[in-house]
């Protein structure tokens, strides 16, 4: 059994954000990692976006990752120098790809603005990683930040709340092994 805790963070009075964090449900709550934390991951980030379009973003280790696309067979795109783009993988590309990428942090976005490169956002992913999401996520459904070896995923949004967030990932989740709750 694994714990997913949704519950919204207070990052400062200018950003909205919602943390899921997935642990083991015993008394030392261990990030769950592995194949099953990337089961669980995926799920959440495919319900999460729902019926937005959406990708994730690479800006770390981009040998690595593109070798594992071209390997895979992963369509992708290359977002400047430093950063690379992949549009909405099917459920099984996507659980290979976080399990494969697990220890790596990385982000996602959903959102219109998907559809065409934001090649302000995507040069700015390449120099300050993460944080690039600070300046960008009104613009989109959603920004992720997804720190899946921590057991951690971060949204930004103007139009998400913990119980939102809850509600799109029940039905994903079932048949899962995993308890949601809303910490008090």
């Amino acid at each position: 059994m694994h714990l997913l805790d949704v519950e919204p963070l207070d990052l400062g009075p200018d950003v909205r954000a919602v943390g899921l964090e997935l642990t083991e449900a015993d008394e030392n709550r261990e990030p769950v990692r592995g194949i099953d934390a990337a089961r669980v991951w995926s799920r959440v980030l495919r319900a999460t976006a729902a019926n937005e379009l959406w990708t994730l973003d690479f800006f770390s280790h981009l040998d690595r990752v593109r070798e594992y696309c071209d390997q895979h067979q992963v369509k992708y795109r290359e977002a400047g120098k430093r950063s690379i783009v992949i549009p909405a993988p099917e459920l099984p590309v996507l659980e290979s790809l976080i399990d494969r990428f697990q220890s790596e942090t990385f982000g996602a976005r959903a959102g219109a603005l998907v559809a065409e490169a934001d090649q302000v956002l995507e040069g700015d992913l390449a120099r300050r990683g993460a944080d690039a999401y600070h300046t960008a996520f009104h613009n989109y459904f959603f920004c992720a930040i997804c720190g899946f070896e921590d057991g951690s995923l971060v949204f930004l949004s103007d139009k998400l709340w913990a119980s939102e967030v809850i509600r799109r990932v029940r039905p994903a989740l079932e048949g899962q092994d995993v308890e949601i709750r809303l910490p008090s």
